[in-house]
């Protein structure tokens, strides 16, 4: 069955796209939810125009992601974190705390899920934390705990 999609489907398409699906999966998932419409002749024009909103979305959100990307490289950011004499954290620092000092000390938003962190930070020390906007564009922060009492 033919659907015009309304919205990106992971492994399916993205929106605007005309695609072949089966016909439980459209009928049972996707027309319920809004996500796609039955695609015949006069749909293609409309189609058309959701990608073009599409494209010039995308490439709104990609300039935006490199001006993000350029502020941030190379850039230090301290977070000041309590710690014991050996330099171990009493906790640790996570993506929330990296993203408010960012926020704090360089003013640009980031969401918590841009910031690639394997896992918290639990000592002293100078870090290497990346931050990846979109599949094409990524940077990285260069993060210091340092103690505080």
């Amino acid at each position: 069955m033919k659907v015009l999609l309304r919205s990106d489907i992971s492994g399916v398409g993205r929106r605007g796209d005309i695609v072949d699906v089966a016909g439980g999966f459209a009928r049972n998932y996707l027309f319920p939810g809004g996500l796609a419409i039955v695609a015949n002749d006069g749909l293609t024009a409309q189609a058309a125009a959701m990608r073009r909103s599409r494209d010039l979305r995308e490439a709104k959100d990609h300039e935006a992601a490199e001006t993000k990307a350029k502020v941030l490289a190379g850039v230090t950011v301290m977070v000041p974190a309590r710690a014991g004499s050996s330099g171990r954290l009493f906790g640790s620092i996570g993506v929330e705390q990296i993203v408010a000092a960012v926020r704090a000390q360089k003013g640009v938003e980031l969401d918590r899920h841009q910031v690639r962190l394997d896992e918290p930070i639990k000592a002293v020390g100078t870090y290497e934390v990346p931050v990846r906007f979109s599949a094409n564009v990524a940077t990285s922060v260069m993060l210091e705990v340092v103690g505080a009492d």
